[in-house]
């Protein structure tokens, strides 16, 4: 098998959030796949039982909007009449089955691989932020204890003195 030369970075800037999904797009997709846009969604359309919505979904105007104002990249979509595809990585692996060309392929493996590495990164990330959570409660305790020694140490309790003078 032929060494890719697409780095996970430029994959990874391809990857975006909507729907609570993280999906890419037909135009990105065909770049990758060695494919004109076009032709994939000819593919996809001669082949849309292979595609329920949660594998892909076509792009509201507003999502269009969404994506333009956050990635200069996509400016071409400004001056397309149609919405594009959105992918899941489902999709993205079930594309490739019916591109079915070589490219193709090896992409699949590698794009699917880029979001394995994606979900366990973010997954990661979560698991910091838990035990960073839990370390802050058990420590904000001990720290309320101290705090409260330090401030008793600054404002001792003002005893009531014998006024100095005559009498």
């Amino acid at each position: 098998m032929e060494k890719l030369l697409i780095p996970s970075e430029s994959i990874i800037n391809a990857i975006f959030h909507l729907r609570g999904k993280k999906i890419m797009i037909d135009s990105d997709l065909a770049s990758l796949y060695g494919v004109e846009t076009k032709v994939l969604k000819q593919s996809v359309k001669r082949n849309i039982d292979r595609f329920p919505e949660d594998f892909m979904f076509e792009i509201t105007n507003k999502e269009k909007k969404f994506l333009l104002d956050n990635s200069p990249r996509l400016a071409n979509l400004k001056f397309s009449s149609v919405n594009p595809y959105a992918f899941t990585e489902h999709g993205v692996v079930m594309l490739a089955s019916i591109l079915n060309t070589p490219l193709a392929v090896q992409m699949s493996v590698h794009v699917t691989r880029v979001f394995v590495d994606l979900r366990e990164t973010l997954l990661t990330h979560k698991d910091l932020a838990q035990k960073l959570n839990e370390m802050e409660s058990k420590y904000d305790e001990q720290f309320q204890v101290v705090f409260g020694a330090i401030k008793e140490l600054m404002d001792p309790e003002k005893q009531e003195r014998e006024p100095i003078g005559y009498k």
